[in-house]
């Protein structure tokens, strides 16, 4: 059997170091990326470097369901999906909100619908969220959560505006919340897969030295009194959230399901009660 993994946002940044860790977990190595050039270069460096998995590029927009399709058939070409590490998404300084939902929220939806016929026992999920809506203690009525529950609504946008108010129309309140969907709707696909022998969880770093983690802290002055809050005292790096995700993904942790995984260097600890 020929397992393939797929790594979302491949070309850098924690999808980069999430793609060099599942290396050597798979067989076929699918490098999903907007950006196809820096995909492909990752994938170059893997193939030259002798690892246990064949990479691929595979240029892709997470909002575009025909891609999605030919992503979901390309992975049936190549063998059995075994982990996909979804760490493909944008800040609040990147897109406006709408955007931002699109991408982070529904294009996770998207990617978990096209990828479930596929799904068996072992292949396992793990979906990028954030602390950001623990940090901002997002607690959606029970109406707004149903609206978040089902983000694949054609009028999804719009109802999620209309439940929630304008302030939503601020990229830096529409992450969290978009983030938040994250989270649930893991829970949900994880409920879903279970009975195939599937998993489904989401991981949510902290603040992350990465170059999309960079160019917030640089318009986000709020971002350095976190670092400074954080117990180890230091942004984390890349390959520290890779290594989690590696564990999440693997056999050795087949019991793993349905819960997100915090790795933020402890801030939340020192920042919630406050």
């Amino acid at each position: 059997m020929t397992t393939v993994g797929i790594a979302t946002g491949a070309g850098r940044g924690m999808g980069e170091a999430c793609a060099r860790r599942l290396a050597d977990q798979v067989d076929v190595l699918l490098l999903v990326d907007r950006d196809e050039a820096g995909a492909a270069a990752v994938a170059k460096d893997l193939n030259e470097a002798g690892h246990r998995a064949t990479a691929e590029p595979f240029a892709l927009d997470v909002t575009d369901r025909e891609g999605l399709a030919r992503l979901a058939t390309r992975v049936t070409e190549l063998g059995t999906l075994r982990a996909v590490a979804h760490a493909a998404g944008i800040s609040p300084t990147m897109a406006d909100w709408r955007r931002i939902f699109e991408v982070d929220l529904v294009g996770t939806a998207l990617l978990a619908e096209a990828l479930r016929p596929l799904a068996t026992e072992g292949t396992a999920h793990v979906y990028f969220a954030s602390m950001s809506p623990l940090l901002a203690r997002v607690e959606p009525t029970p109406e707004v959560a149903a609206i978040l529950d089902d983000p694949l609504q054609s009028d999804f946008l719009d109802r999620i505006r209309e439940a929630v108010g304008p302030d939503i129309e601020n990229s830096a309140l529409a992450y969290p919340w978009a983030k938040h969907g994250v989270h649930r709707f893991a829970r949900k696909e994880a409920v879903r897969l279970g009975p195939v022998g599937a998993r489904a969880c989401s991981l949510s770093p902290g603040i992350i030295d990465t170059p999309q983690g960079r160019q917030e802290a640089a318009q986000h002055a709020s971002m350095q009194k976190l670092i400074d809050a954080t117990p180890l005292g230091r942004t984390g790096h890349s390959d520290e959230v890779a290594t989690v995700v590696a564990f999440m993904l693997s056999d050795e942790a087949s019991f793993l399901n349905g819960i997100d995984i915090l790795v933020d260097g402890g801030v939340y600890a020192a920042v919630r009660d406050r």
